[in-house]
């Protein structure tokens, strides 16, 4: 799906990569309807869109509470009329502990904002979706959903199972206007430490390993491209790329790479 003259809504829009789809979907010419928790963030995005602002609507919405997101569509149609393709890029990491330390907070939060969060914002917009000449899902899973991370056992399952709700979603989609895309990012240079609520000074996700972090506006080119190429899957970096390459091959060697990467930063 071209984006140009689209209406897409994005959320986790206030910052990080969330942000930077914002800015470079309105630079293609879309309209956005960006969301995220925070207000103050949206506002930020909303300073950088610059000449573009006029395309962007904001909304402070937590994607974990069902009846906010049910009520989101109302109101991206009573501002632009339509909506033809929504980004489920919004989600948080855990703290990067053993899953036998990890308490049972930090765990409702997580699935809640990455599986949950996702299913939410997909089961409100289908419909809609559905009723367009063409129309397009991209849902954000991770590396960490289709690999072990030692520290992110959670997090990880958070995101396998976004993958598969996205595969399945794919196939039940078939022969209807709407296309899905699921997006395996590697590491991104972003504030998910800060916005999953942790200390900034743990590891963040694939910090330790040996490939350099992708900047986040470089990650927004890619998934808009793979969203304009229909693709159905979407790899984001070049660690995303080999690790998958690796862990179709061998999982278990796989697996081993990046245990030796990142068992180290674990608590003892």
């Amino acid at each position: 799906m071209k984006v140009q003259n689209k209406v897409v809504v994005v959320t986790g829009g206030g910052s990080g990569m969330g942000r930077e789809l914002v800015l470079a979907l309105l630079a293609k010419g879309a309209s956005v309807a960006a969301v995220d928790i925070n207000t103050s963030a949206l506002e930020g995005t909303r300073e950088l869109a610059g000449a573009n602002r006029d395309k962007l609507a904001t909304y402070t919405v937590n994607i974990t509470d069902r009846g906010l997101v049910e009520a989101l569509p109302g109101q991206v149609l009573s501002r632009f009329g339509t909506v033809d393709g929504i980004i489920n890029n919004a989600g948080i990491i855990q703290p990067f502990v053993r899953l036998k330390d990890l308490d049972y907070a930090a765990i409702d939060r997580v699935m809640n904002v990455n599986l949950f969060g996702t299913l939410y914002m997909t089961k409100a917009f289908l419909p809609h979706l559905l009723a367009r000449p063409e129309a397009h899902i991209t849902n954000v899973s991770s590396m960490g959903g289709f690999l072990p991370v030692p520290g992110q056992t959670i997090y990880g399952a958070a995101k396998a199972a976004v993958k598969l709700l996205t595969e399945g979603l794919n196939s039940e989609l078939q022969g209807t206007n709407v296309r899905v895309t699921v997006v395996f990012p590697g590491a991104v240079r972003t504030n998910i430490m800060v916005n999953s609520g942790l200390d900034a000074r743990q590891p963040a996700k694939g910090e330790a390993g040996s490939f350099k972090t992708l900047m986040p506006d470089k990650a927004a080119r890619i998934i808009i491209e793979g969203i304009e190429r229909n693709r159905e899957r979407v790899m984001v970096g070049n660690d995303a790329t080999l690790m998958d390459a690796v862990y179709r091959l061998n999982p278990q060697r796989a697996a081993r790479f990046i245990y030796n990467q990142m068992s180290a930063l674990l608590p003892k």
